[in-house]
């Protein structure tokens, strides 16, 4: 996923002059690319995210189309203050780029697991969460947010995930129906398309995706219009349970109690925190394995 929004950043870099990209002092090996061929418009702002979050919300305001980079955690929460008051406050063109979401940075330990990001950006008013499930839905994904006039937050993997089924083509918020069988069906919030269509045949059911979604009235309305076609709807991330997509989902289907029953979420639990291992083992250690989520199928 690293590359591919990479290799789509320097695409649109050719005919806009207004992209720039600056980094934590990481991404080598990944950005050196963009670097070499706009070194006018790259900037290693070093080990100091808060300052680097200033800079981006400077150079917006002097009408470029910023893209700040680097781990998962750093960039969201050390500079919470500085993306509501520089960034969004303001409502500047700044998109906050991480890699390994949820737990791809595993072995580093609980300091380099971003697992509590959604749960935190979400609330900040005006922002778009840009949460692809693979290499396909990240091209689509980073051209979307190139369009947009606003902050963005685009999560991205690092453990190496399949280019998916097929290209996609995304303009706006919304659920991408990748796969569909019967009245139910698997709903992926970020990158965990790697092993869900050996999870929807396990389940008998359908698969989709939303890689760009708001905190406002206009996502709550889709995801009622959605979970309102299904018999059961199972919603899975890679994110504490508390807080996450599947949160938002439960407060989306506030105003339509019918609704509610028909939603299960399997997310991490909160016992993973302060583990350290491998993303798979943290994964299973966190109860996000296809047993949980059969289990939450076969569920009343």
């Amino acid at each position: 996923m690293r590359n591919a929004f990479i290799t789509t950043l320097m695409a649109c870099a050719e005919s806009d002059s207004k992209i720039f990209l600056i980094v934590g002092d990481l991404g080598f090996s990944v950005v050196e690319p963009f670097a070499k061929k706009f070194p006018e418009r790259f900037l290693n702002a070093g080990v100091a995210e808060q300052n680097l979050t200033g800079v981006a919300a400077g150079l917006a305001m002097a009408g470029y189309k910023v893209f700040t980079y680097s781990i998962a955690n750093f960039p969201t929460l050390r500079c919470l203050e500085q993306i509501r008051n520089d960034i969004c406050y303001h409502h500047l063109n700044v998109t906050i780029v991480t890699v390994g979401g949820g737990l791809g940075y595993g072995p580093l330990g609980y300091s380099h697991h971003a697992v509590q990001d959604i749960a935190c950006l979400r609330t900040f008013p005006g922002i778009l969460m840009a949460t692809p499930g693979d290499q396909n839905e990240t091209i689509a994904v980073t051209q979307a947010l190139i369009r947009y006039d606003g902050p963005a937050y685009l999560r991205l993997g690092k453990g190496g995930e399949p280019s998916g089924a097929g290209e996609c083509s995304i303009s706006d918020v919304g659920i991408r129906l990748i796969e569909s069988s019967g009245d139910s069906i698997l709903l992926f919030c970020g990158g965990l398309l790697g092993f869900a269509a050996p999870l929807a045949k396990a389940c008998h059911a359908g698969l989709a995706s939303i890689p760009l979604w708001t905190n406002d009235e206009r996502t709550k309305k889709l995801i009622q219009d959605f979970v309102a076609k299904y018999r059961r709807v199972v919603v899975v991330e890679e994110h504490l349970a508390a807080g996450g997509f599947g949160s938002f989902v439960r407060e989306a289907l506030e105003s339509k109690p019918h609704l509610q029953g028909i939603v299960r979420c399997c997310a991490l639990d909160a016992s993973v925190c302060g583990q350290v291992g491998t993303q798979d083992q943290l994964r299973n250690a966190g109860g996000l394995n296809i047993d949980s989520i059969r289990q939450a199928f076969m569920e009343n």
